[in-house]
């Protein structure tokens, strides 16, 4: 065990030193050109089915060349073969007709034309399905540029296809096929110098039921590997060789892919779509193809150049590193569904176990129940940044990996929640019997926890419940949109609870300037091209956080500042895009890129896509149809809780004069973020294992006056009025004096 823990710490420590700067990539000054690009595809290959005796050139090649971790996730939960080679005929995904369970279809085949040339020679083929593969892929919106790849060496140069997914790979949108060979077993040296681009089909790996290891893989493994050294043998020396899996097996894994050449000795790749080191994507491939070949990359193409930064370590090590990205994703894939349905339903299931169980007999039942409810709340509030600070230890490197994670999620959140009751019980001065604290104090630890990990690289992020999944290709670095109303909610409670802290001692002069500090920490965090890049994200906490600042400042909410704050949002989105699309130094994101499709008409489709994806969440599954009901519910709930009889609400907004202000503010980003994100309804339930628990802490730490008022409370608390429960409340200050418990009034 103790040498297990420290080859994880050593994992640990070379994530570390792979967080650098873009800077470590390798430049290109000094280094030969790249003359001769060839794509070599073994359908399924990972990094398991390579060995020294098994695959004695693909180890050798994995050894000088420069490896990684693609992902080849795309528009189907399971990526066929098929599906790979048309996404890099289009540089954008794709995919062939198939259901979504069920084996993998057979390539369209290709028909070599007749008369054929010389035996041996590439002539001529069609892939006769072309036409009718584009017209079925226009329903998925992801603006392929077909015929792309086979344009890469220029028009007069040549392309030459060997085998059945290369064939589709270089086809023209009519299906022509310019230079092809049947097998890869063809290619002579004379045929890899005749043309600037070779792609080699050399097949598939058996999938279901064969696993990585069994006899059936290895054999196909060894006799793919015997094809690639026949390749290999003939390559011109300023060639670049790239060997990938065009697509998954039974399941969805990370994929292997090394390059060998100029630039790519011995290193890591990477690719600005991931800012992850040892992870890209196969859409990647071709616009690398295209730069490699110097051929212009259009606007539209999502796909970015692959780049190699320095090995944490040797061979051995890099594969252990390649190898737990992949086994953290599958804990991801495994976990992620019966995590949310423990806490979807467990969370509502434990308050309400608490409510019911008496806990005793007399005038003590009550309290004993509330002490206990804010202790569990603020345990299952603090889970959330629990699972990002799991990932300061590699739990992928360790046995039971899944295990390791929520052990080490459920133990932070236990610190966290003791530091968080510490400080309601040991507060002093201003701090003291503020039912914001513990709320409050959860609520900080999880927004500098989250804003951290998304300026310094998304790292505590991945595979986690509520961070970022590989598998899915959704996004790499940023902020997911599991966690969208988890941090924005955060920031809201923060600087609710900073604020008030401030105007309980003095003027608005001295909370505004707090509050404002913590939204813009918030916000640009999430929403800077070169932190977290969060489009929708950014454009739902934006007006969120104006709610909460002009409600602080005693600014009245118009109609007219109502529509000035939802779309405030979207102008900081529009400032942060041009930024990083005229001034590169902020670096690649989705934002600026979104900016260069829209000057160049490629943005339609993108919108179009994000729409239908939106729609689509409403019929995710059974359960979805409840979310938008309980939205509503509790959007009532926060704006007139004297008529639907939520007393202990009313008490609370007397205590904590910005608390519906507050909850308002969370309310509104839940709601933005299910009509800004993709994800659509399934935002504001991903922000329930947070915003549920702090309501019942908040709640629970408002002092019960219903017995008459607490010892431990001060005086000047028996002042506040008990307000009606038939109509709206409405806070308000006395006088325009600071903001004080006993200078509130409700109406």
């Amino acid at each position: 065990m103790h040498g297990t823990w420290g080859r994880a710490l050593a994992i640990g420590a070379a994530l570390l030193a792979l967080a650098a700067p873009a800077s470590t990539t390798r430049a290109a000054a000094g280094t030969p050109a790249i003359r001769h690009v060839v794509l070599a595809g073994i359908g399924g290959l990972r990094w398991s089915d390579m060995s020294p005796g098994a695959t004695p050139l693909l180890w050798r090649l994995a050894g000088n060349g420069s490896v990684g971790s693609l992902v080849v996730s795309g528009i189907h939960p399971l990526t066929c073969p098929a599906d790979g080679w048309l996404t890099l005929n289009a540089g954008a995904r794709a995919a062939v007709p198939h259901p979504a369970a069920g084996p993998c279809p057979a390539i369209p085949p290709v028909t070599a034309a007749q008369p054929q040339p010389r035996p041996g020679r590439p002539g001529p083929a069609l892939v006769a399905a072309m036409p009718a593969l584009i017209r079925d892929n226009a329903q998925f919106h992801y603006d392929p540029q077909w015929g792309l790849l086979a344009g890469a060496p220029g028009p007069r140069a040549c392309a030459t296809a060997a085998g059945p997914g290369a064939g589709l790979a270089l086809a023209s949108p009519a299906g022509r096929v310019a230079s092809y060979l049947p097998s890869p077993s063809a290619l002579t040296p004379a045929i890899l110098a005749r043309c600037p681009l070779t792609v080699a089909d050399l097949g598939n790996l058996p999938s279901s039921p064969a696993p990585a290891g069994s006899p059936a893989r290895t054999a196909a493994a060894r006799a793919a590997d015997r094809q690639l050294a026949r390749i290999a043998a003939g390559l011109p020396a300023d060639s670049a060789l790239v060997v990938f899996a065009p697509g998954d097996g039974s399941q969805p894994h990370l994929r292997a892919i090394l390059v060998s050449g100029p630039r790519f000795a011995a290193g890591m790749l990477t690719s600005p779509s991931t800012r992850r080191p040892g992870v890209v994507l196969l859409i990647d491939l071709t616009p690398t193809v295209l730069g490699w070949l110097r051929a212009p990359v259009p606007t539209a193409v999502n796909g970015q150049q692959l780049a190699a930064i320095p090995r944490p370590g040797g061979l051995p090590a890099t594969l252990s590193l390649l190898a737990g990205q992949d086994a953290a994703a599958q804990v991801y894939r495994q976990t992620v569904t019966p995590f949310y349905q423990l806490v979807g339903f467990g969370y509502p299931a434990l308050f309400a176990l608490i409510w019911l169980v008496p806990w005793g007999r007399g005038a003590s039942r009550r309290s004993r129940r509330r002490v206990i409810a804010r202790a569990a709340g603020v345990w299952a509030a603090s889970v959330p940044a629990g699972t990002f600070l799991a990932s300061l230890v590699p739990w992928w490197a360790l046995p039971h990996p899944a295990l390791v994670l929520y052990a080490l999620a459920a133990g932070w959140a236990a610190v966290m929640a003791a530091a968080a009751l510490a400080w309601a019980r040991w507060a002093r001065g201003r701090w003291r019997d503020d039912p914001l604290g513990p709320a409050g104090v959860v609520a900080a630890v999880t927004l500098v926890v989250i804003g951290c990990d998304l300026i310094t690289g998304s790292r505590l992020a991945q595979e986690t419940p509520f961070g970022l999944n590989v598998l899915e290709a959704g996004r790499f670095y940023g902020l997911g949109n599991n966690a969208l109303v988890i941090y924005g909610g955060s920031g809201i409670v923060c600087a609710a609870w900073l604020g008030g802290a401030a105007l309980r001692r003095g003027p608005r002069r001295r909370a505004l300037p707090i509050m404002a500090g913590v939204s813009l920490f918030t916000v640009i965090a999430a929403g800077w091209p070169g932190f977290g890049a969060k489009v929708g994200g950014t454009i739902a906490m934006v007006p969120g956080f104006l709610v909460l600042l002009a409600a602080a400042a005693g600014v009245r909410i118009s109609a007219r500042r109502i529509l000035l704050a939802a779309v405030s949002g979207v102008a900081l989105v529009a400032v942060f895009a041009l930024v990083n699309y005229f001034v590169p130094v902020t670096g690649h994101s989705d934002i600026g890129g979104f900016v260069g499709q829209a000057l160049h008409g490629g943005a339609a489709a993108t919108v179009h896509r994000k729409i239908g994806s939106n729609l689509g969440s409403l019929t995710a599954n059974p359960f979805i149809p409840v979310i938008p009901v309980v939205v509503i519910a509790l959007g009532l709930m926060i704006a007139w809780p004297g008529r639907l009889r939520c007393t202990l609400l009313v008490r609370a907004y007397v205590a904590v004069p910005l608390l519906r202000a507050a909850l308002s503010a969370v309310w509104l980003i839940a709601v933005l973020g299910w009509f800004a994100e993709d994800s659509g309804v399934t935002v504001p339930a991903a922000g329930l294992p947070l915003v549920l628990p702090l309501i019942v802490v908040i709640l629970s730490s408002v002092p019960d006056t219903r017995g008459g008022l607490p010892a431990n409370d001060p005086p000047r608390q028996a002042a506040v009025p008990r307000p009606a429960l038939g109509g709206p409340v409405i806070v308000r200050n006395a006088g325009g004096q600071a903001p004080d418990r006993a200078g509130w009034r409700i109406e």
